[in-house]
C-alpha cells in the first residue's frame, strides 16, 4: 500500500514537472501578478498590528520600529471605536448606501444586456455598448465635476425643474441630506452600468443558439425563451457578480463619496472608509483608523463567504 502511494505521488510530481516544462512561459506570466500581490496585498498586512497598539510615530528610529516600540493595548482601540457615535453613523450609512446601490443598480446591467442582446442591428448594438461603457473610464473626480455643473443651483436640472413649475426655487442636490444618497446611486449607475452590461453580454454570447431554435419550433414566445433559456444560462455569471457585489458592501464607494460629499451631508454620507480617512490621516489617529479598517475587512470577508455559501445551498452555484 505504501509503495503504491509513493508511486502515485512520484507520478503526480512527474506530471506537474512535465506540465511545467511544457507551459513554463505561462508560469512566468504569473510573476508580475504575484509580485504585486505580495508587495501591495500581503506585506501590508503586518500593519494590522497598529490596531492593537497605542501607535507613536516618534517611539522608534523609523515608522516600522515605532510600530513595535509603541505600547501594546490589545483591543482597547476597538473598544474606543464602538463607543463613538460617528462610527455607528458611518457603519449605518455604509450599509444603507450599499443596499440602495445593490437594489437599484445591480439589476440594471442585466436588463440593458438583455435589451441589447435582442437587437439584431450589429452597428446599433456596438454604438450603444460604446456609449454606455464610456463613463466607466472616467475617474470619480471627472464625474464629480460633471454632476457638480449639472446639479448646481443654476445647472440644467434645476433650470428645467423651475421652468416646468415642479420647483419654486432651485435645490442644492449635493448638500441636500434627503437627496444626496440618491445622487450617489444615480451617478454610480451612470458610471458603472456599462461595464456590467459588457460582462453579461459576454455571458449571453455563450448561450447555445440551438436551444432558441428548438424553443421556437416548440412554439415558445420571446418571454418564455427569456425565462427558461436566457436567464438560466447566465445564472452563474449573475451569482458571481452578486457575490462580488455583496462582498464589497463595506466599500460603499470611497472614491465617489470622497470627491462628492461635504460637511453638510456627513450625517447621511459618511461611510466607514471616509471615516477611516478622516480619523486615520486627518486626525493622525493611526491606531483607531487601523482598528476600524480591520473591522471593515472582517465584515466584508464574512459577507463574501456567507453569500457564496447561501448561493451554493440554494441553487447549487457558487464562486468556489
Amino acid at each position: 500500500m505504501f509503495m503504491s502511494l509513493a508511486k502515485e505521488r512520484t507520478l503526480n510530481n512527474n506530471s506537474f514537472m512535465s506540465y511545467f516544462k511544457r507551459n513554463y512561459d505561462m508560469y512566468f506570466l504569473l510573476i508580475p501578478g504575484l509580485i504585486y500581490a505580495i508587495v501591495f496585498k500581503i506585506l501590508p498586512l503586518a500593519g494590522i498590528y497598529i490596531g492593537f497598539v497605542d501607535y507613536n510615530m516618534f517611539a522608534g528610529n523609523s515608522p516600522l520600529d515605532a510600530i513595535f516600540a509603541s505600547e501594546f493595548v490589545g483591543f482597547e482601540n476597538f473598544a474606543r471605536v464602538f463607543k463613538k457615535v460617528a462610527f455607528t453613523r458611518a457603519l449605518t450609512n455604509t450599509f444603507i448606501i450599499s443596499f440602495m446601490k445593490i437594489v437599484c443598480v445591480f439589476p440594471l446591467p442585466i436588463i440593458f444586456a438583455l435589451i441589447i442582446h435582442s437587437v439584431h442591428n450589429r452597428y446599433f448594438k456596438k454604438t450603444v455598448q460604446t456609449i454606455i461603457y464610456l463613463p466607466h473610464f472616467f475617474s470619480w473626480v471627472v464625474v464629480a465635476g460633471i454632476f457638480n455643473q449639472i446639479l448646481a443651483s443654476n445647472g440644467i436640472v434645476n433650470t428645467a425643474l423651475v421652468n416646468l413649475g415642479i420647483l419654486n426655487e432651485p435645490i442644492i442636490f449635493l448638500s441636500h441630506q434627503g437627496l444626496f444618497r440618491w445622487v450617489l446611486v444615480f451617478t454610480d449607475a451612470w458610471k458603472e452600468v456599462g461595464w456590467g452590461t459588457i460582462v453579461y453580454l459576454a455571458a449571453l454570447s455563450g448561450v447555445d443558439q440551438e436551444m432558441y431554435e428548438a424553443a421556437v419550433i416548440d412554439g415558445a414566445k420571446k418571454f418564455q425563451q427569456l425565462i427558461y433559456i436566457t436567464l438560466p444560462s447566465i445564472t452563474s455569471t449573475i451569482v458571481l457578480m452578486l457575490v462580488m457585489r455583496v462582498g464589497s458592501i463595506m466599500d460603499a464607494g470611497f472614491g465617489q463619496i470622497l470627491v462628492m460629499y461635504n460637511p453638510t451631508v456627513y450625517k447621511v454620507a459618511d461611510i466607514i472608509q471616509t471615516y477611516v480617512y478622516r480619523i486615520g490621516l486627518g486626525q493622525m489617529d493611526f491606531s483607531l483608523g487601523t482598528a476600524v479598517g480591520l473591522f471593515n475587512s472582517i465584515v466584508a470577508m464574512t459577507l463574501t463567504l456567507g453569500t457564496n455559501y447561501v448561493s451554493k445551498k440554494i441553487n447549487g452555484r457558487s464562486v468556489w
